[in-house]
């Protein structure tokens, strides 16, 4: 007995061994796939190891000793700290002809684009100090923007906002796009956003030429934009106070925050798309968690903030008349001091934008441009199949066909784009009437601990009707759709009614007028 109790053990432990190698009967395909998974992680593992040692930058920030303090430290002190090629990118223009000036960097921050207010616009390359091109406009710029790459930009002006290239050549005038003072650009949707006093919000496909979406705010003019760089939903500031969240395939908000007691005057959120940075005429800043839309620090600042950025470190720059003020850690936790101080004097700050993987903060200011070292700002290793500072022009013409074969539809954009691709828990092959549905509400309410909301979740309440919205809209572009179709029906149609017509004239005794031509013309029929 105690022998075959053995033995019976022994086969027992022995399947088990096989089942952990998978050479089980039944658990062969699953032990297979765990052991695909296991040799996947530990490739993975490798490989993130060989990566890291050519990952070699390291990102530093100042540090004071005893009794100083980083924001007493001057662009003076530090230019003699750091190394030559860095104090060279500290720079000034001075341009106090046509400003205030207003800047932007192209995404892998090798070029700047500059726009006056009273019409100057310069494109170079702000590290080697080589003019791409320089427009006199004669006419007020409000804003500038790079596209996909440094061959094209946009700038809004007066009445319309204009494409021109990099010889500054003027491509295009985009008519739907009127009066506007903020643009934006959606590089992997290829979309470029544009807002002002006209209250619209106005998508525009870059690759196809077409404007995806026209949306009405109705709330007034726009006084601050700017987008979430990891769903690329639109952030707009407005003169009540909200902030308003936007997707071009929804005509109403996805989410209104009351940010500020007065006007927003900017905005900006951060690289990983978790936190916003709001500044109001009610002299505040108050950095937001956009995944419980709850706030989580308020400051305040002597006078109201014209501008705000948020570095790819987390680094928060504020203007604010003269100064400039760079503060750390913000995002985490509130902070007593800042991080970094710079005056301008006798002009204000007008924009403060960081440039990507560098440490600079770029500052447009009435008196020309501005460009500050921040130690730490900038991200030290990048991904140079993503965006490459270093890049050829054939690396950039190959990165421009493959960012076209990629480009993501305007439809998904939302909230959360991880919800892209997740099945549907919800049966949409049984629909219900809502008296059948409510019929279920009342039986999980009589169960104990139902409220008789579970089914609504779980359960379409109907089909679409034949009256839908959808279905509405696209009778209204049925109508001014003109196809080859609808032309040989308007025909069939007209030629109905004329001999309605003659019917009903032949039967009221009117004398019917012969067509000369209709006997030679009629082979064309």
């Amino acid at each position: 007995m105690e022998s075959h109790m053995e033995s019976h053990n022994k086969d027992k432990r022995e399947s088990r061994r096989k089942d952990r190698k998978g050479g089980g009967l039944h658990n062969g395909k699953l032990g297979f796939e765990m052991k695909k998974l296991d040799r996947e992680h530990r490739e993975a593992v490798e490989s993130a190891t060989k990566t890291d040692l050519l990952l070699q930058e390291e990102a530093g920030f100042m540090e004071a000793e005893g009794m100083e303090r980083t924001y007493k430290f001057r662009q003076n002190d530090i230019v003699k700290e750091v190394d030559v090629g860095t104090a060279k990118k500290g720079f000034n223009l001075k341009l106090d002809q046509y400003g205030p000036y207003t800047l932007d960097y192209t995404r892998n921050g090798r070029e700047l684009l500059i726009g006056g207010r009273k019409g100057h616009v310069a494109a170079f390359d702000w590290q080697l100090g080589k003019l791409d091109c320089e427009l006199f406009l004669n006419e007020t710029v409000h804003a500038v923007k790079f596209l996909h790459n440094d061959q094209f930009f946009a700038v809004a002006q007066k009445k319309y906002t204009f494409i021109y290239d990099r010889t500054g050549t003027e491509l295009h005038k985009l008519k739907q796009h009127i009066d506007c003072t903020l643009l934006d650009f959606l590089p992997y949707h290829m979309l470029l956003a544009t807002a002002g006093n006209s209250s619209h919000l106005r998508y525009h496909d870059v690759s196809t030429g077409e404007l995806v979406s026209d949306l009405r705010t109705k709330l007034g003019p726009t006084l601050a934009m700017r987008q979430n760089p990891w769903n690329a939903v639109m952030h707009l500031g407005h003169g009540n106070g909200e902030v308003t969240l936007w997707s071009p395939s929804m005509s109403t908000p996805l989410v209104k925050i009351q940010a500020c007691r007065g006007p927003v005057r900017a905005l900006a959120v951060n690289r990983d798309g978790r936190y916003m940075a709001v500044t109001g005429a009610d002299k505040t800043l108050k950095i937001w968690d956009l995944r419980k839309l709850k706030e989580i620090g308020s400051y305040y600042t002597p006078t109201q903030a014209s501008t705000v950025d948020i570095s790819d470190r987390g680094l928060l720059a504020v203007g604010w008349g003269p100064h400039l003020t760079v503060w750390k850690d913000t995002l985490k936790q509130n902070q007593k001091s800042p991080y970094m101080n710079h005056m301008i004097p006798g002009s204000e700050v007008q924009t403060a934008r960081f440039v990507p993987f560098e440490d600079i903060l770029g500052c447009g200011h009435n008196n020309g441009i501005s460009s500050l070292i921040v130690p730490g700002a900038g991200e030290a290793n990048f991904d140079a199949l993503e965006v490459n500072p270093y890049e050829t022009s054939k690396q950039r013409q190959e990165s421009e066909v493959r960012s076209l074969l990629n480009k993501l539809q305007p439809d998904m954009i939302t909230l959360d784009p991880d919800v892209i691709g997740t099945v549907d828990k919800r049966k949409p092959q049984q629909r219900l009437t809502p008296s059948d549905l409510s019929e279920l509400r009342e039986k999980e309410k009589a169960i104990p601990g139902k409220t008789g909301e579970e089914i609504d979740g779980l359960i379409l309440s109907s089909s679409t009707g034949k009256n839908s919205r959808l279905r509405r809209m696209k009778r209204k572009q049925r109508k001014n759709l003109v196809t080859e179709r609808s032309k040989r029906v308007e025909k069939a149609l007209q030629k109905e009614k004329d001999l309605r017509k003659r019917k009903w004239e032949a039967d009221q005794g009117v004398k019917q007028k012969k067509d000369v031509l209709s006997e030679t013309l009629s082979r064309f029929d």
